[in-house]
């Protein structure tokens, strides 16, 4: 019979937020070595443009929200990116505090090109599983997204 007063052992090559924080880790750096080595973006600075893109006009605090990263390091990655001309930012007509965030033509040019690369890697990736397990992985990772925040969907 267990002992209750002992502490369980935690064996990390078993618990799931460990390995799912190493797969996407190591997902996240197989996409960016691309992406760092044609146009040297950072995976934040990529984040912040791919989120940019799909959503024209967001504001820092939501690309934090929809991307689950820090408010330093988006700032960190838009002052980047406005810096090397890819975002720009302007004030928001509903709330003059607010601003807005934009790809710039050049922005725009350096997405178009990441996209089709991004989207090729996925599709290597996902070519290990039968089309039956692309949906079963789907509706499993939907099914934790609703567990792990029950207040606001995660995508």
């Amino acid at each position: 019979m267990p002992d209750p007063s002992r502490t369980p052992q935690l064996r990390l090559r078993e618990f799931l937020p460990y390995r799912l924080s190493v797969l996407s880790n190591t997902i996240s750096r197989r996409i960016a070595e691309l992406y760092d080595r044609e146009f040297g973006l950072t995976i934040w600075q990529w984040r912040v443009m791919a989120v940019t893109g799909d959503a024209p006009g967001i504001s820092a605090t939501e690309i934090g929200q929809r991307t689950a990263m820090d408010k330093v390091a988006v700032s960190r990655a838009v002052a980047g990116l406005i810096e090397v001309g890819y975002l720009e930012r302007k004030s928001s007509e509903e709330d003059g505090r607010r601003s807005k965030l934009y790809l710039t033509p050049a922005g725009t040019s350096v997405y178009d090109e990441i996209v089709p690369m991004a989207i090729a890697e996925e599709q290597a990736l996902e070519a290990v599983l039968t089309p039956e397990e692309r949906v079963e992985l789907t509706r499993l990772m939907e099914k934790l997204a609703g567990s792990a925040s029950p207040d606001r969907p995660l995508w």
